[in-house]
């Protein structure tokens, strides 16, 4: 790997644990990732039989969204203002790996992420990222292409580079879809099940695929409804 001017070079296959800043502007978000979900112990069952342990409910998770401002990263999406460890690795013609560190995210969307960190790589350069939008989430896995930096003379004073996702794995981009419409499409579900139409239907399909023709039918019929703007 090249060393890109007033950057420093990653060698060999060394794993780097970057120094990273919290964002001041996300403290919600930083405790929700530090937060563990502590087990609620369950009295045992008559018998002597220990009864299983169920953990409590974890809290609402919902980050500040706001539109994006034109960071190539973001595209026309909307972005979440989240704090949350990027694992990102860099992979030979081999496949072996090259480069690996662990990064904090200041802000992700649907189709990239702004990555805070004290060292570079050059523009261009495609990563493997994984990461989870709230602990004891499953992970989103993508690759991803470095597509701007900030050396500290930003707007906002910070320093790392932005992302564009390329392609996820498993489908996992559904999740970072969820974070951004999940709300407002688990509300409009629910109160279309309710509906005569739908408890006519003769199975869970043809429920799903009549709750996703209304959703359709709302977005064309009215601009107000349009997910990504909520």
């Amino acid at each position: 790997m090249q060393q890109r001017k007033g950057g420093q070079k990653a060698v060999g296959s060394t794993r780097v644990e970057a120094p990273v800043r919290v964002p001041a502007r996300a403290p919600a978000q930083v405790a929700a990732l530090a937060k563990e979900v502590r087990p609620a112990v369950v009295p045992a069952r008559p018998g002597g039989n220990v009864a299983a342990v169920s953990p409590e409910p974890r809290p609402a998770f919902s980050p500040l969204i706001e539109m994006n401002q034109g960071e190539a990263e973001h595209r026309h999406f909307p972005r979440a203002q989240l704090a949350t460890r990027f694992e990102v690795w860099v992979d030979d013609e081999a496949g072996e790996r090259r480069f690996e560190a662990s990064l904090v995210s200041v802000n992700v969307s649907v189709s990239g992420a702004f990555l805070e960190s004290t060292f570079y790589l050059p523009l261009g350069t495609v990563l493997g990222v994984r990461f989870a939008l709230e602990p004891g989430a499953a992970p989103v896995e993508a690759r991803a292409e470095i597509v701007r930096e900030e050396r500290g003379n930003g707007p906002e004073g910070r320093s790392g580079f932005g992302v564009r996702f390329l392609d996820f794995s498993g489908q996992t981009e559904v999740a970072l879809a969820r974070l951004f419409v999940g709300m407002r499409l688990r509300a409009f579900a629910e109160d279309y099940l309710k509906s005569q139409r739908a408890r006519s239907l003769p199975n869970e399909v043809e429920r799903v695929v009549d709750v996703l023709a209304a959703w359709e039918l709302l977005k064309a019929t009215s601009s107000v409804s349009d997910p990504w703007q909520g």
